[in-house]
């Protein structure tokens, strides 16, 4: 999981078990963010379509931005306005293909999580450095 900014730097990375649903990690990798404060918006594809989550995230004042499931059986919470915003993901998807240049954490090799989220957190300091030395 991992939430970058409007220009597609890494804010927050976090590496959970692959049988966990991803609307579940959405809180812990906004609690383990490298900078100070906190996302007004959050941006994620049509797994991120939970009322539950939505609650959640209303409560810490942030505002979800996901396509409705097709299979949707409540009533639609986002209009068409919100979701123009929506075409702005792909900057979240050019940080997931910066850290795939970085062999080790293409795939994951390591047999402890932490040694794996450790060369991922490595890999976006170094995207970071390299953004403020130019």
């Amino acid at each position: 999981m991992a939430i970058a900014d409007a220009s597609g730097f890494p804010i927050s990375i976090w590496a959970g078990p692959a049988n966990t649903h991803e609307c579940k990690l959405v809180e812990e990798t906004i609690d383990v963010k490298f900078v100070k404060g906190r996302p007004e918006k959050l941006i994620g594809d049509m797994a991120y379509d939970s009322d539950p989550l939505d609650k959640k995230l209303k409560s810490r004042k942030i505002k979800l931005i996901a396509p409705h499931k097709r299979n949707r059986k409540k009533k639609a919470t986002q209009d068409g306005r919100t979701l123009r915003r929506y075409v702005r993901r792909w900057k979240v998807e050019r940080l997931f293909a910066w850290l795939q240049n970085y062999r080790r954490c293409a795939t994951r090799y390591d047999y402890y999580l932490e040694n794996f989220l450790g060369f991922v957190q490595l890999a976006c300091i170094i995207i970071l450095t390299r953004v403020i030395l130019r």
